[in-house]
């Protein structure tokens, strides 16, 4: 029950909370059969590749918030996906409200002398320095490894300061050694929020009984841009639904409001699970947490599910019927370009998925797809995808590039499609790609469908790019590796019994 890790400093990792595995290599039908898949023994691996620390998903979503100080306990080069979340910053912002706001953050530059002596006091001061010198509402203090390691009391140390400081202070466990399932970081600060953020403001009012019962909680992350924002909010509005969007550049003085709604509304399970059950189980608000919109029959699925919550189940009908037709005009042009290409993706579990989905509705040949995680949420898109693409591979992977570069040779994809930095080991073998979310870019609902299907028109069209990079540019992976098979270093499944 979530709401009782609630009840504790620090979060569980998801190995544990939601027996979720990072290594699995074969056919799609290997996953079906054992439902939620106890993927492999702990090893995973007997050899493995560099991955990607919680602080990243975290300090995207973190960085965003208005009046907020995101202070950085670790090393200093914990800071340096920072730079990248300031960027977004000015670009979310500027698209919410018309002008750049740049990211606040800090670091206490943990030292060697801080890691054997303890960096308790540095972290105090500097709360306290920042405090003193800007005027904002809440300080979130990051914590990375070194202070996991060392064992700082990083909540000792929040609470004693607390009783200091104007500004309301929020700890976030990022501690990334304790988990390889970097998607932990969206439970972290959710866990801080939760523990920290959802109490009422003084003076603050609530919301009026007749308006809450129409408002709804739209969670978005920093994979989400302003554009799909948009999207959704228009067919929930056609609903005739209020939307609370969060938490993504929400203002820290405002976040009390997600306890006040009739309805919670998942963009992505991933990330949505940890905070949507909190709600439900301490604050009696019900969840949708099934579909990501991404896709025509998902988008569908999506709005239906939270139309019979309100009875609007007729109204979902007739807006469907017409947001399809209209579709189906605009991709008819396309659609011929796109018919049996073959597509691989990789990416987050549920995005890599829905999209997925989404290319086979649009004609293309899924022929793998390269989930970084697997867990129970992924159930029904696999059975979406069992219905939709027929025989594909599966690679679970927590990045793992070796096996990427393998598996892309071995496919013959026309197509790649993965994240923003992820893309250069198929455009490196001459093979077209497309980034599978980019914060400027649409993706989700009607209008993203629409719009993935115009961007890989013009990428099949013109692959010129990345077949002249493939000239140039040698990937550090010998002719051997390329001919061995693809999973041969992923450990074999000690049990082959499903789980639950």
């Amino acid at each position: 029950m979530t709401h009782n890790y609630l009840q504790h400093p620090i979060p569980p990792v998801r190995e544990k909370r939601l027996n979720t595995c990072i290594a699995y290599g074969g056919y799609a039908c290997g996953l079906a059969d054992r439902r939620t898949l106890r993927c492999t023994d702990p090893g995973e691996r007997a050899f493995s590749q560099g991955s990607i620390c919680l602080l990243l998903p975290a300090i995207g979503t973190l960085a965003s918030l208005p009046d907020t100080a995101v202070l950085l306990h670790g090393a200093i080069g914990c800071g340096s996906s920072c730079h990248a979340a300031t960027a977004n910053s000015r670009s979310g912002s500027n698209a919410r409200w018309g002008r750049p706001q740049d990211s606040l953050w800090m670091s206490t530059a943990m030292n060697e002398i801080d890691v054997i002596s303890g960096g308790e006091r540095k972290l105090a001061d500097a709360i306290i320095d920042i405090d003193q010198r800007y005027d904002i509402k809440v300080i979130i203090v990051v914590a990375g490894c070194v202070p996991g390691i060392t064992g700082d009391d990083i909540e000792s140390v929040v609470s004693e300061t607390q009783k200091r400081t104007r500004a309301k202070l929020v700890p976030v466990h990022c501690e990334g050694f304790k988990t390889k399932i970097w998607a932990t970081a969206y439970d972290a600060y959710y866990h801080g929020f939760g523990r920290h953020l959802f109490d009422i403001p003084e003076g603050a009012q609530r919301q009026a009984p007749e308006e809450a019962k129409r408002t709804v909680n739209l969670f978005n992350v920093s994979s989400m841009g302003h554009v799909d924002e948009l999207e959704l909010v228009r067919l929930l509005e056609r609903l005739g639904l209020r939307v609370n969007i969060f938490p993504v550049f929400s203002r820290p003085d405002e976040v009390y409001r997600v306890t006040q709604a009739a309805l919670s509304i998942s963009t992505c399970p991933t990330h949505d699970d940890y905070i949507i059950e909190h709600l439900r189980e301490k604050y009696g608000i019900p969840g949708v947490l099934r579909h990501m919109p991404i896709g025509i029959d998902s988008t569908g699925a999506w709005l239906k599910e939270i139309a019979a919550h309100f009875g609007l189940q007729k109204a979902a009908q007739n807006i469907i019927a017409q947001e399809e037709e209209e579709l189906r005009v605009a991709l008819e042009p396309l659609l011929p370009q796109l018919a049996g290409k073959r597509v691989l993706l990789s990416a987050g579990e549920f995005r890599a998925l829905a999209t997925a989905n989404l290319l086979c509705e649009l004609g293309l040949t899924l022929v793998a797809v390269r989930p970084f995680h697997h867990d129970k949420f992924a159930e029904v898109e696999y059975a979406k995808l069992a219905r939709n693409a027929g025989h594909f591979l599966v690679n679970i992977a927590n990045c793992q590039p070796f096996e990427e570069a393998n598996l892309i040779k071995r496919t013959r994809a026309d197509i790649f499609l993965g994240h923003l930095a992820g893309n250069s080991t198929a455009s490196k073998l001459g093979i077209a790609t497309h980034t599978i979310y980019h914060i400027g870019l649409n993706y989700v609902g009607y209008r993203g469908a629409y719009e993935v299907a115009r961007r890989l028109s013009r990428q099949l069209r013109n692959p010129a790019f990345h077949c002249q990079l493939s000239r140039h540019l040698q990937l550090p992976y010998q002719n051997g590796w390329y001919r061995a098979e693809t999973f041969r270093y992923i450990k074999p499944n000690k049990t082959s019994e499903p789980n639950g």
